[in-house]
């Protein structure tokens, strides 16, 4: 399965048979069959006609519009799951807070490892920062320590702000400087490292949000990332143990060349990618996102076994003293779903080439 990226102003976008069929002024430019397509990214002044938009939603194609500079991004969705009871069942998850906290737990230290061990690698890669880099690992891993320490979301909050700070000061030190990276910022994002790093997560978020759409789950109920208007926080929670592939990878578009800091252009509105510089991070992120796709969705169907196997009575008639005895159950199935998501990091892990 790939992805089509249009990125053309002008175009305009037809459904012909089995095939899509995209317009320039009138001239027809070019015929897509979409039999191996599975993502469509639009951006820039794009017509679609109505009827390819019901094709697409009959076979589950997510279409992803970028509009603005900010790449501000639309979805549109399919028809939802059948199983409402699925749904249901995930907000009467979300309401238990010793799974909450027992689940993020294990995505913190899934993220923070990761990013400690691309520090220590990092730190033997570049003999000038050897001492700096090896540093900034060993407070990682300090803070991994306290990790199982903490007993509310908002100290595990905490915990990952300090080790948010360590990563990305490391990062400065590690990138060139005229890349300006001095810590991560965005809306707008003031430099190209970080241009890279809000267009990417913006992409890999809109997955994450039709990963737990496909699976029939609500992607606005998560179990770490609280509750906040317009945003997707189960989206926010699935993405959490790919961050640090999804940094290295954007770094390795500047070691590579791929990407230069003649790409970008910078104005009073911030720093962002140029047209020629998205053909090629476009042609570099179809390669990479398929394994953080295949990650997404086996962390929603993780979600969607554990709702299975709680076996939950999701009624308004349910009885309070039913509740504590749900708390007091499912431990066992919490530790079951965390250890997949562990195998799962792991995985991913065997196939990634850290950048240096």
């Amino acid at each position: 399965m790939s992805s089509l990226y249009i990125d053309r102003k002008g175009t305009e976008i037809k459904l012909s048979g089995e095939a899509l069929v995209c317009y320039e002024n009138g001239e027809r430019i070019g015929t897509i069959p979409l039999a191996p397509i599975e993502r469509i990214y639009l951006k820039s002044d794009v017509t679609v006609q109505a009827s390819l938009l019901a094709k697409l939603g009959e076979k589950g194609i997510g279409i992803i519009f970028l509009s603005g500079r900010k790449n501000t991004p639309t979805l549109f969705l399919a028809q939802p799951h059948n199983d409402a009871i699925r749904r249901l069942n995930q907000y009467e998850l979300a309401k238990n807070e010793p799974f909450c906290l027992a689940f993020a737990k294990k995505l913190m230290q899934l993220k923070l490892v990761t990013q400690k061990n691309w520090l220590w690698q990092a730190s033997h890669a570049r003999a000038d920062k050897k001492s700096q880099l090896a540093e900034k690992a060993g407070e990682l891993d300090q803070l991994i320590g306290k990790i199982n320490e903490q007993t509310t979301l908002a100290s595990l909050r905490g915990i990952e702000g300090r080790a948010a700070s360590v990563y990305f000061t490391a990062l400065s030190l590690y990138l060139p400087p005229a890349l300006r990276f001095q810590g991560r910022n965005r809306r707008p994002p003031r430099d190209p490292f970080n241009a890279v790093l809000s267009l990417t997560y913006t992409l890999i978020h809109s997955e994450a949000v039709l990963a737990a759409y496909g699976a029939g789950l609500d992607p606005y109920i998560g179990f770490y990332h609280a509750l906040d208007f317009g945003r997707e926080s189960l989206a926010c929670d699935l993405i959490e143990p790919l961050r640090p592939l999804i940094d290295n990878w954007c770094l390795g578009l500047f070691r590579q060349n791929i990407l230069r800091e003649e790409s970008f252009s910078t104005t009073q509105e911030g720093c962002f990618l140029g047209k020629a510089g998205r053909v090629q991070f476009y042609k570099s992120y179809e390669s990479a996102v398929g394994n953080w796709r295949k990650m997404l969705t086996e962390n929603s169907l993780d979600i969607v076994n554990l709702i299975k196997q709680a076996d939950f009575i999701s009624s308004p008639q349910r009885r309070e003293s039913e509740w504590q005895t749900f708390s007091d159950l499912n431990e066992k199935q919490w530790q079951g779903l965390l250890g997949r998501y562990y195998f799962n990091q792991q995985t991913m892990l065997q196939d990634v080439i850290f950048q240096f």
